[in-house]
């Protein structure tokens, strides 16, 4: 028996078989690394086995293992969070597993639905909409009011032509030609001008009063009766002649004329200018064919009616290129005609002799 105790803990090497052969002497075995020992374990304290308790009495009790005493930090509350969704202000705490708490701040509400913001209402955006509402209305009753008036003025608009045609006998002479015209801004550049009348002649028929060729062109609305009258300026350096044709059409034929003059522009063609009126012993008494030098005409088709004036210079000096209104009223025109306002005095002229034609058969109309 080895004097050397063996680890309790290390088993014994196991025994070889006896089959197996013993290994063979090869030489001298290298000793092998010892390892040292561990310190052996300290004996464990042996718990004698519990008694059975007497009857009647309490069993022991187990005793208490005990541990040293350390302090223990609580840990710090979370910050409150304020939530101000809603009117009044609600805590919430952010800590997991926390139950939510609220706690109103403002006036009570129902959680299930949402406060809306009162809109501050401005003065601006107040007024804006006064007038915008204002505004809405008017244009509500002018719309109906239009509706109203169109829906009866075609009757109104067939008395008016009707009483147009009976104009030339029953409109007093200084109504169809006052004695005195006032243009205003009528002349070039805008300047004022004044006429008078200086002539007047008879109604009559349109085979004198007009060019063959003119005559023959209006000829489709008929000629019913012819006036005229002749008109100075304040300088007596020009003279200019209105005319006032009333034709027996009806409005249809008085639409389809207004709108061929202004397709094929009839009123331009010098073979088409009205002819003046020269009274015997005035300053338009040589007023004639060859002293033309503008000339504007208008074909009306709310009135059986047609209406020019032709202008020229009252020494009697021909005029080898006369120049209608429209052209010799352009910017830029260096005409005679143009230069002298022969073009602004026809214009003018058979402007002011449609409104009087007009404001006569319809009292409400503004004469200019």
């Amino acid at each position: 028996m080895s004097t050397q105790a063996r680890r309790p803990d290390v088993p014994p090497p196991p025994a070889r078989r006896p089959e197996e052969p013993a290994p063979a002497d090869t030489g001298p075995t290298p000793p092998r690394p010892t390892t040292p020992p561990r310190p052996a374990a300290p004996p464990r304290p042996v718990t004698p086995p519990a008694q059975p308790p007497a009857d009647g009495a309490a069993p022991p009790k187990s005793p208490r293992r005990t541990f040293p005493a350390f302090p223990v930090p609580r840990p710090a509350a979370p910050p409150r969070l304020r939530d101000r969704r809603h009117t009044g202000a609600v805590d919430l705490d952010p800590r997991p597993g926390a139950p939510f708490a609220a706690t109103p701040r403002g006036p009570a509400h129902d959680e299930a639905t949402t406060r809306l913001r009162p809109v501050p209402r401005s003065p601006r955006r107040t007024a804006a909409a006064a007038v915008c509402l204002v505004l809405g209305l008017g244009l509500v009753a002018g719309g109906a009011a239009g509706t109203w008036l169109t829906g009866g003025d075609s009757a109104g608009a067939a008395d008016r032509f009707a009483a147009g045609a009976a104009l030339w006998h029953d409109a007093p002479v200084d109504r169809l030609f006052p004695p005195t015209v006032q243009g205003k801004k009528a002349g070039p550049g805008g300047a004022d001008r004044t006429w008078t009348r200086i002539a007047v002649a008879p109604d009559s028929g349109c085979a004198k009063g007009l060019d063959p060729l003119l005559a023959s062109v209006l000829e489709p609305a008929g000629c019913a009766r012819l006036l005229r009258a002749t008109y100075t300026d304040a300088t007596r350096s020009e003279l200019v002649t209105v005319g006032l044709l009333f034709t027996r059409a009806g409005k249809q034929t008085m639409t389809d004329l207004r709108t061929r003059f202004r397709t094929e522009k009839l009123d331009q063609r010098r073979d088409l200018m009205p002819r003046p009126y020269a009274a015997e012993g005035t300053p338009a008494e040589g007023f004639g064919d060859d002293q033309r030098a503008s000339w504007s005409l208008t074909v009306l088709d709310d009135l059986p009616a047609v209406v020019y004036a032709v202008s020229g210079f009252a020494d009697g000096r021909e005029t080898t290129e006369p120049q209608p209104a429209a052209s010799a009223t352009a910017d830029g025109a260096t005409t005679a005609p143009a230069q002298a306002g022969l073009g602004h005095t026809a214009l003018a002229h058979t402007e002011r002799a449609t409104a009087r034609l007009r404001s006569l058969a319809r009292p409400d109309t503004e004469e200019r």
